[in-house]
């Protein structure tokens, strides 16, 4: 287990403040995450990874020449807000265009998709290539659905490589996706892991049995079997993926393939060794050429015994990518020629974004009004730490159980954004708007990228001219239930917050159409958010992490739902108060 923080809240900054203390011959901080230490090359692509902390050396360890310009880095288990993903974005280009690469999270996608609309809008020329090479987690017919695993390596060193070489993006981009549709990995795992802070794993495996398919996340395995030895391991791992080529190969003989044995955290160097062992000779034994092996922890998931295999097929233009030299602080291969001397001028801190001292003039009665929504994000602050171990535990039945860590560190932000806002004199929208970016820089996940959706479109509706009445909230809310659809992806009876999120607009919809009075109103919808919650529990997941795992969580309600629920009737206790 993790044994060595201070507060499970603040594990990410420091692991983060620690590695750019390490290494600041590769690497420098900047909001967000870290870049290279020296510029990227004036008209190069910049490569630009990142995703939730907890996979070292993934994400900032790859950072450096040969390898990404730089890394957006999440909180534990959580993607990058759209906010950090575009500071780094901003600080690593240099006048060729940026790709964001990434594995195929809904979080990520979210976020990173929100940073590249927004780095387009300011005239950077930004793509995104999406890494889907976790077999285990769809069918091949569904391939867009996989997540991204160990099989990210590869995709980030060819994007890397071709960019280094001075390729145009469009070339970059095409590389990369190309990396991505020919790269394969599955894993195993003997023990869950249990994050900071946590008393217990997120899953665990029966004595002598383990999980098979794995995610990298704390995801249980798809199935389990008894434990093998390393060579039983091996075969299992090279055979799985032997059934899966390329599209258009037959055979495997005479192919050549970039090869990484990934140890997730507790299997040491020399167990791997004893694995690759077997894993080589199957390989030859099939006809396959590996081409620069890598043995070692590469994608991690905390202290996960567990181990994965990644075949990379190579073509005559991606193996020189794949074998290109590349100098970072978790991953060196070759010999690159010398760099310049970090400038004495290169910032070792983040530089914050300027605290914002003026907001938008407000109505007196609308900023009474704000005082109310201030008392309603106290509630939320409140609510979310009293159930976040339980939110945690649920989420952990199928997913990677983050959810209640995500959703304190996002009401906290939520609260002080607005407590800050109130003190310069906004109204009730600004208030919440303000709120709506906190939420979502700060969780970042989906839940941060959806709760910053559901606030910025009841601040919104609400706007700061004149005291709020019920049917600005009924608009405002059921504007946020077709934002999160829209941005989510998610429909009713996906198991999601929608379904939730959907009855207690409707609820309060019809409430407040009958004429009752917002309090009132709201406590219709929070008795029908309540109901809505429990019954997820029959429900399977259609979306997420959770979907590869569907039957897992039946019986179990969905966290994400679960914790709307409680904020709603959080929200109707300080509106059931003021009307007293």
């Amino acid at each position: 287990m993790t044994r060595l923080f201070n507060t499970p809240a603040a594990f990410a900054d420091e692991a983060l403040e620690g590695f750019v203390a390490a290494h600041r011959r590769w690497v420098r901080r900047v909001p967000g995450g870290v870049v290279r230490a020296t510029p990227t090359a004036p008209g190069q692509v910049a490569v630009v990874i990142g995703g939730g902390s907890g996979h070292y050396p993934a994400f900032s360890g790859l950072v450096g020449r040969g390898l990404a310009h730089g890394a957006a880095v999440g909180n534990v288990f959580a993607s990058p807000s759209a906010q950090q993903v575009h500071q780094v974005a901003k600080a690593a280009h240099g006048g060729g265009g940026v790709l964001l690469t990434f594995g195929n999270y809904a979080g990520d996608v979210l976020h990173f998709g929100q940073a590249e609309e927004r780095l387009n809008a300011e005239g950077i020329d930004c793509r995104t290539v999406v890494v889907t090479d976790d077999i285990s987690s769809a069918p091949a017919e569904e391939s867009a659905k996989r997540r991204g695993v160990a099989g990210d390596l590869a995709v980030f060193k060819t994007a890397a490589a071709a960019a280094e070489a001075g390729l145009p993006l469009d070339e970059v981009v095409r590389l990369a996706a190309l990396a991505n549709a020919r790269t394969r990995s599955f894993g195993i795992a003997f023990s869950g892991c249990t994050l900071p802070g946590a008393d217990a794993p997120l899953f665990t495996v029966p004595e002598g049995r383990m999980a098979v398919g794995l995610g990298i996340h704390g995801e249980p395995g798809l199935s389990e079997a008894a434990v093998p030895t390393a060579d039983e391991a091996a075969e299992l791992l090279v055979s799985t993926l032997l059934g899966e080529l390329p599209e258009g190969v037959d055979t495997p003989r005479g192919l050549r393939a970039g090869v990484i044995l990934n140890g997730l955290g507790a299997v040491k160097y020399e167990e791997l060794f004893v694995v690759y062992r077997r894993v080589a000779r199957l390989l030859d034994e099939a006809g396959v050429v590996a081409v620069d092996p890598e043995v070692g922890e590469l994608v991690t998931s905390f202290d996960m015994a567990g181990v994965s295999l990644t075949l990379f097929w190579l073509t005559e233009e991606l193996e020189p990518l794949w074998t290109a030299p590349a100098d970072a602080p978790a991953y060196r291969k070759g010999a690159l020629g010398p760099t310049a001397d970090v400038s004495s001028e290169t910032p070792e801190t983040p530089e914050e974004q300027p605290e914002q001292t003026t907001v938008p003039q407000a109505s007196e009665e609308s900023r009474a009004a704000a005082r109310t929504v201030l008392d309603a994000l106290a509630a939320v602050v409140r609510t979310v730490d009293e159930h976040a171990d339980e939110l945690g535990r649920i989420d952990a039945v199928a997913g990677d159980g983050d959810h209640g860590i995500g959703m304190r560190r996002g009401s906290e932000a939520a609260y002080e954004a607005g407590r800050r806002a109130l003190g310069l004199g906004a109204g009730a929208g600004t208030l919440l708007c303000h709120a709506a970016d906190a939420w979502a820089d700060r969780a970042g996940g989906t839940s941060g990228a959806l709760w910053g959706v559901i606030l910025r479109q009841v601040g919104t509706a609400l706007g700061d001219a004149d005291r709020p009445d019920a049917a600005a909230v009924a608009t405002g809310v059921a504007a946020a239930a077709d934002g999160v659809m829209r941005l989510g992806k998610a429909e009713v009876g996906d198991k999601t917050m929608v379904d939730v999120l959907v009855p207690l607009a409707g609820a309060l919809g019809e409430a407040v159409a009958e004429g009752q009075p917002l309090a009132a109103a709201w406590d219709a919808a929070a008795t029908a958010a309540e109901a809505a919650a429990k019954a997820t529990a029959e429900l399977l997941p259609r979306l997420g992490r959770a979907r590869p795992h569907a039957e897992k969580s039946l019986g179990t309600p969905d966290a994400g739902a679960v914790s709307l629920a409680l904020i709603a009737r959080a929200v109707h206790g300080v509106l059931a108060a003021k009307n007293d």
